[in-house]
C-alpha cells in the first residue's frame, strides 16, 4: 500500500530588513498620521541644510524628532535643549537606522513662558543680524501729506488714530489697509499691508498697530514675517501696538515705536498752527540770513570793486593829467606865436600907416620949402606963400581925412588874427581873438557876443 507524503511545517515568509521596515513605516504612517506629542527637548542640533534635530523625552520614554527646513521656518520657537513643548507631526521610520521618529510640522512651548521664551529667541536673532541698529532708523518727513495704516477696521485704534489725525492737520490725505490683528492669519495680513505700501509708495510714512490686549493677543506683531516686512519697507514705519507698557518685535524693527495708537498719530504729524510757526520762523531767519549776506557780499563787492576802481582811475587820471599839460603847452605855445604873429603884423601896419601919413612928408616939404624960400625973389616969394597957402590948405584937409584924426576922435581899427580889417559883425565867430587900435596903444579882445 502506498503511503501519503504528509507536509505539516506552517508556511513561512521571508522579509528583507528593507520590505519589514517599509510595511511598518506604511502602518505607523496610517495609524499615527496626525498627533501631538508632548516633551522636553534634549540633543538639539541645526544643520547647515536648515534641517533641525532633537529628541524629545519624559521621565520614562524619548522620541527622536526632526523638522525639515520647509517647516523649521515658520516654527514660532527654535528646538532648545531643555525646553518644554508640544510637537505636532506624523510618526514613521528613518530606514537607514531603522528607527521611528517624530516628523514634526509644528512647535509650540507649553504655557506663558514659552510665549516669552519665543519673543526672546526671535529677539536675539533679530538683533544679531542688526534689524534693531539705531543706524538703520530713518527719520519721519517733517510734513507728510499722504499717511497710511495697517490695522483693524473695526477697532478702536484706527477711531483714535483718525480723530488725532483730523484734529492736529486737516485735509491729510490717510489710506487705511484693513488687516486681522490677531488670530493665525493676521501675522500674514499684516505683513502684505506693510509691502503693499513700500511697493505702491503712496504714503509717505506708515503706522501698523493695534490696541492693547494679552501677549496672545499681541502675538501677531512678535511674528517673524511682520519683523522682516517692517525692516523692508521703503517708506519709514512707526509701531504702535498696545499700551505703553507693551513691547512687541515689531517696536524694536521699526522707525519709531509710539506708546499708543493715539501717540503715533500725533507723532506722525505736526499740529498745523505750530508748523506755520515754524514756517514763519524759518522765513524770517531766512530773510535776515540774505539780508546779512546781501550786506557782507555788496561791502565786500564795494571794497573790492572800489580798491580795483581807485586804482583805474589813479591811472587814468594820470594819463588824462599828462595828456592835459600837454595840451596846455602846445596851446601856449601856438599863442605866443600867435600872439607874435600879431604884433609883427602890426607893426608893419603902423609902419604902413606912418608912411601914408602925408602930414609927415608936408612937414618935409614946407622946410625944403622954407630953405628955398630965401633964395627966392620977390615975385618968387609971393608965389611960394600962395603955394604954402594953398599947402596948409590941404594939409588941413588931409589931417581932417587922415585914419589917424579919426582915431583921435574916438573911433577904433579892428582887425582878426590874419591882420584883415575886420568891417562887420559877420566876419567873425564867438571866441575868435582880434585886435583893436586905438588912438594910443592896441587892445587884445575876443568875441563873446555878435548883433
Amino acid at each position: 500500500m502506498e503511503q501519503l507524503g504528509l507536509n505539516l511545517a506552517p508556511d513561512r515568509r521571508i522579509y528583507t530588513v528593507a520590505e519589514l521596515t517599509s510595511e511598518i513605516r506604511d502602518l505607523l504612517e496610517v495609524e499615527f498620521g496626525d498627533l501631538w506629542v508632548m516633551g522636553e527637548i534634549s540633543n538639539a542640533r541645526a544643520a547647515p541644510s536648515g534641517h533641525h534635530y532633537f529628541t524629545l523625552k519624559d521621565g520614562e520614554a524619548q522620541l527622536r524628532a526632526v523638522c525639515f527646513r520647509q517647516q523649521a521656518r515658520y516654527l514660532k520657537v527654535k528646538p532648545q535643549d531643555g525646553l518644554a513643548v508640544m510637537a505636532r507631526g506624523r510618526i514613521s521610520i528613518y530606514e537607514a537606522r531603522g528607527e521611528y521618529q517624530i516628523y514634526v510640522e509644528h512647535l509650540e512651548p507649553q504655557g506663558y513662558g514659552a510665549l516669552q521664551l519665543a519673543f526672546e529667541q526671535l529677539k536675539k536673532k533679530l538683533a544679531a543680524e542688526g534689524l534693531f541698529d539705531r543706524e538703520r532708523k530713518r527719520p519721519l518727513p517733517a510734513l507728510p501729506r499722504r499717511i497710511g495704516i495697517v490695522t483693524s477696521p473695526t477697532g478702536a485704534a484706527i477711531a483714535d488714530m483718525l480723530r488725532v489725525l483730523q484734529r492736529r492737520f486737516d485735509g491729510l490725505h490717510i489710506q487705511l489697509y484693513p488687516v486681522r490683528v490677531q488670530g493665525d492669519e493676521a501675522a500674514a495680513e499684516i505683513a502684505r499691508g506693510l509691502r503693499h505700501f513700500s511697493e505702491a509708495r503712496s504714503a509717505e510714512v506708515v503706522i501698523v498697530g493695534r490696541g492693547g490686549g494679552s501677549l496672545e493677543d499681541l502675538w501677531a506683531f512678535n511674528e517673524e514675517v511682520v519683523a522682516r516686512a517692517i525692516a523692508a519697507s521703503a517708506v519709514p514705519v512707526i509701531s504702535a501696538v498696545g499700551h505703553e507698557t507693551d513691547f512687541t518685535i515689531a517696536d524694536f524693527v521699526a522707525d519709531l515705536r509710539a506708546p499708543t495708537p493715539s501717540a503715533a498719530a500725533e507723532l506722525a504729524v505736526r499740529r498745523k498752527a505750530e508748523f506755520l510757526e515754524l514756517v514763519t520762523s524759518l522765513q524770517s531767519r531766512l530773510v535776515q540770513a540774505l539780508r546779512y549776506k546781501l550786506a557782507t557780499s555788496g561791502s565786500q563787492l564795494v571794497e573790492s570793486s572800489l580798491d580795483r576802481s581807485t586804482a583805474s582811475v589813479r591811472h587814468k587820471l594820470s594819463q588824462l593829467s599828462q595828456r592835459l599839460d600837454e595840451h596846455s603847452f602846445h596851446l601856449q605855445d601856438e599863442i605866443r606865436q600867435s600872439l607874435r604873429a600879431h604884433e609883427r603884423r602890426f607893426r608893419e601896419t603902423i609902419e604902413l600907416l606912418a608912411r601914408l601919413d602925408l602930414r609927415v612928408t608936408l612937414a618935409q616939404s614946407r622946410s625944403r620949402l622954407d630953405g628955398s624960400s630965401q633964395r627966392l625973389p620977390a615975385a618968387a616969394e609971393r608965389s611960394l606963400e600962395r603955394s604954402l597957402s594953398r599947402l596948409d590948405s590941404l594939409d588941413r584937409q588931409l589931417a581932417h581925412l587922415s585914419p589917424l584924426s579919426v582915431l583921435e576922435r574916438g573911433y577904433s581899427i579892428v582887425q582878426d588874427a590874419k591882420g584883415s580889417f575886420v568891417r562887420s559883425s559877420t566876419c567873425t565867430e564867438i571866441g575868435d581873438p582880434l585886435f583893436v587900435r586905438l588912438h594910443e596903444g592896441v587892445l587884445s579882445v575876443r568875441v563873446e557876443e555878435t548883433e
